[in-house]
């Protein structure tokens, strides 16, 4: 199958299964904290991805190793404990579209790094994108009151490691597979993950506690298909695509998110909505770039 109709087919599922993490995350706080959850969630995709690829890491180079533990500590260690504590005071759907401020920190990243040209309309994505995510942040915490909105930055700042992550796999680990990334930043997150889940007090968990168990059994799942199998995907879509259109599927990660979250009884309402939708307008005026302005894009 050609390029152009598997980058397609990758997005749509990865939108699908990223955009239903939120709501695992969120079942998941019911019974652990959040440095147990990260630690957890960390600890089962290891396991799960050295099973299907440890032979991978024999592929990596030296020269490599660096950019290799630089994308795990972005693309996954840091944003773990920052969505589970987030989502200790936010709802799931708040959340997930905030994390759609991706693409815009991920165009301007490669500028700023990698100088990469972009266009008057992507700097106007970029404004309406952060503009929107003010509106959800500060109109949401009037609309929840019962709810920390300060801990929305902790979305963002997940959303700029993965926006890091996203340029140093296009334009450092091009030509490392898909899997032997994703089994190399594990196997270097795995560490520091065991001496987090050690001092975090999971071994005082009643483990007959029917929460427990079912947190478990959500942070089991979500680290085997929700970063596992995803972590994998998203290798291979930014290196037969591009960063920006591969962190586009915060396009669909909101519609997902939200869905799950309305099913459990989360408020949403029009202030969310208006926000939701000027930062994916911002989204859009910065992959538009990407189709058709190739020839036209003028460096600032």
């Amino acid at each position: 199958m050609e390029n152009d109709k598997k980058k397609w087919i990758y997005l749509l599922i990865l939108s699908l299964v990223w955009g239903s993490s939120y709501i695992l995350i969120k079942k998941g706080l019911l019974g652990l904290t959040p440095l147990q959850l990260g630690a957890l969630r960390i600890t089962f995709s290891t396991i799960f991805l050295f099973i299907i690829g440890f032979k991978s890491l024999f592929t990596i180079t030296k020269a490599q190793w660096p950019w290799i533990a630089l994308s795990a500590l972005l693309g996954t260690f840091l944003p773990v404990f920052l969505f589970a504590y987030a989502e200790t005071e936010i709802d799931s759907s708040i959340a997930s579209i905030l994390n759609s401020l991706v693409p815009l920190f991920t165009m301007f990243l490669g500028y700023v790094i990698f100088k990469i040209p972009f266009t008057g309309n992507q700097v106007l994505g970029v404004l309406l994108g952060l503009a929107g995510g003010a509106i959800l942040i500060l109109k949401g915490a009037a609309v929840n009151p019962t709810q920390n909105y300060l801990f929305a930055g902790f979305v963002v700042v997940a959303a700029f490691c993965y926006a890091g992550n996203a340029n140093i796999i296009k334009s450092k680990l091009q030509e490392v597979s898909s899997k032997a990334i994703a089994v190399g930043n594990f196997s270097i997150m795995i560490i520091p993950a065991l001496f987090v889940l050690l001092y975090s007090g999971v071994g005082e968990l009643d483990y007959t506690d029917t929460v427990v168990v079912e947190s478990l059994i959500y942070i089991g799942v979500l680290a085997v298909v929700g970063t596992g199998i995803a972590k994998i995907l998203f290798n291979k879509l930014v290196q037969i695509s591009n960063p920006v259109f591969s962190t586009s599927v915060t396009y669909l990660i909101p519609v997902v998110g939200i869905f799950w979250g309305l099913l459990d009884g989360e408020l949403f309402t029009y202030i969310h909505f208006m926000g939701a939708m000027i930062i994916l307008l911002g989204v859009y005026l910065v992959n538009r770039k990407q189709k058709k302005d190739q020839r036209l894009s003028r460096s600032f």
